[in-house]
């Protein structure tokens, strides 16, 4: 099958891409309005690009068109933002807060979320995900109607046990992220693992 995104088939783009391009991490990213009202909201247009200086990049798209969701309102207005990655025991309640509300109503309050204030930055991080990233907004590039975040990773938190304390290399025991798969309801676990040594 052959498909062309820029001719007769643009209109599938999203279920083609979405449902192909697997496994995706998912960032769960907290946020705070000019009130101070929390937002938390999940994406898996998602993932990390560099390391020097460390960049990840994530796609909110918009509530309608031209119309941000909060997320990247919040973040234009602030500058910052922070990455909750998702494992098996926060996948629910993530689901859960994917969930379309008005603007101003907070998915933290709504789903009684417990909060960890971050370190360097405004907006706090979820207590339950196994690893949060405190960022600041590099740039917000809008191509078309999409919209890529492109974030400066400023701080690592880790739940314990998730890292060697020595190695600091993960701990697949302790640590297992859900990935999104195909749409519209698809994910998956990352607790059927396999290692490959790369050639010299």
């Amino acid at each position: 099958m052959e498909f062309d995104l820029n001719g007769e088939h643009k209109r599938y783009a999203y279920k083609l891409l979405a449902g192909l391009i697997t496994p995706r991490p998912i960032a769960w990213v907290t946020t705070q309005d000019e009130n101070g009202v929390v937002n938390a909201a999940p994406f898996s247009f998602f993932n990390v690009f560099g390391t020097r200086p460390p960049i990840l990049g994530f796609a909110p798209g918009d509530k309608e068109p031209g119309i941000p969701k909060d997320t990247a309102r919040n973040i234009r207005r602030t500058g910052e933002f922070v990455v909750n990655l998702v494992d098996e025991a926060s996948a629910e309640v993530m689901n859960q807060s994917s969930q379309e509300l008005d603007h101003g109503i907070s998915e933290v309050a709504l789903l009684k979320l417990e909060t960890t204030p971050s370190v360097a930055i405004s907006p706090p991080r979820l207590t339950i995900a196994p690893v949060a990233l405190e960022c600041r907004e590099w740039s917000t590039l809008e191509i078309g109607q999409n919209r890529l975040v492109i974030g400066l990773i400023d701080r690592i938190h880790t739940r314990a046990g998730v890292l060697d304390p020595d190695s600091l290399l993960v701990n697949p025991d302790a640590f297992s992220p859900i990935g999104r798969m195909e749409v519209p309801s698809g994910y998956c676990r990352t607790r059927d693992r396999f290692q490959m040594t790369r050639p010299d």
